[in-house]
C-alpha cells in the first residue's frame, strides 16, 4: 500500500485547485498548471485539502495513486515557491554568459553554445561558472537542466563538464607509464 498516495495535500492560502473532468489545475502567485489524472485514481477536493484514492486494488491503480498524489503536491508547491536547480561549469576556459533571457556557453566546442529557454522557465547565470534555472514546473526545470548538462557532461579523467552544484564525479585512474 502506497504510503505517500494516503497523504493529504493542504492547500495553502492563495492557491487555488480545480478539477474538470480528468484535468486538475493549480493557480497561484506565480503561475498556473494543469495536469491529466490517470482513469485508476480519484481526486476529491474539499475544505481546501486534496485527497487522491484508488478506483480498485489492482497493480496498476496502486502505482498510479501514489504518482498522482506526488504529482499534485508538486504543482501546488510549484506555484507558491517555484523549483530550481543549480549547475557549475568545471573546466578551464568553459563558461557561461548571459544574453537577454538566453544563455551563451564557451565549452570548448569550435563554436559558442546558445540555449533559449522554454516559456515559463528562467535561465540566469550567476557568475561565468554557476548556472541557475528556475520555473514552476518541477518536470519541466529538471528536464532542462539534464538538457544542459548534457552539453557537456563531466568527464571522468579530470572532471571537466557541467554538473550539478554538489555532485561528486569519481575520478578514473589514467594510463601509467612502463
Amino acid at each position: 500500500m502506497s504510503r505517500i498516495g494516503k497523504l493529504p495535500i493542504e492547500i495553502p492560502a492563495g492557491v487555488k485547485v480545480d478539477m474538470k473532468g480528468k484535468v486538475v489545475s493549480v493557480e497561484g502567485p506565480k503561475g498556473k498548471l494543469a495536469q491529466d489524472i490517470h482513469y485508476k485514481a480519484v481526486v476529491k477536493i474539499e475544505d481546501n485539502v486534496v485527497t487522491v484514492s484508488k478506483v480498485d486494488e489492482t497493480k496498476l491503480s496502486k502505482s498510479v495513486y501514489g504518482l498522482t498524489r506526488t504529482l499534485i503536491n508538486n504543482m501546488v508547491i510549484g506555484v507558491t515557491q517555484g523549483y530550481e536547480k543549480k549547475l557549475e561549469i568545471i573546466g578551464v576556459g568553459y563558461r557561461v554568459s548571459q544574453k537577454g533571457a538566453n544563455l551563451d556557453f564557451a565549452l570548448g566546442f569550435s563554436h559558442p553554445v546558445e540555449v533559449v529557454p522554454p516559456a515559463g522557465i528562467e535561465l540566469v547565470a550567476e557568475s561565468q561558472t554557476k548556472i541557475v534555472i528556475k520555473g514552476i514546473d518541477k518536470q519541466l526545470v529538471g528536464q532542462i537542466a539534464a538538457n544542459i548538462r548534457e552539453l557537456r557532461p563531466p568527464e571522468p579523467y579530470k572532471g571537466k563538464g557541467i554538473r550539478y552544484l554538489g555532485e561528486y564525479v569519481i575520478k578514473k585512474a589514467g594510463k601509467t607509464g612502463k
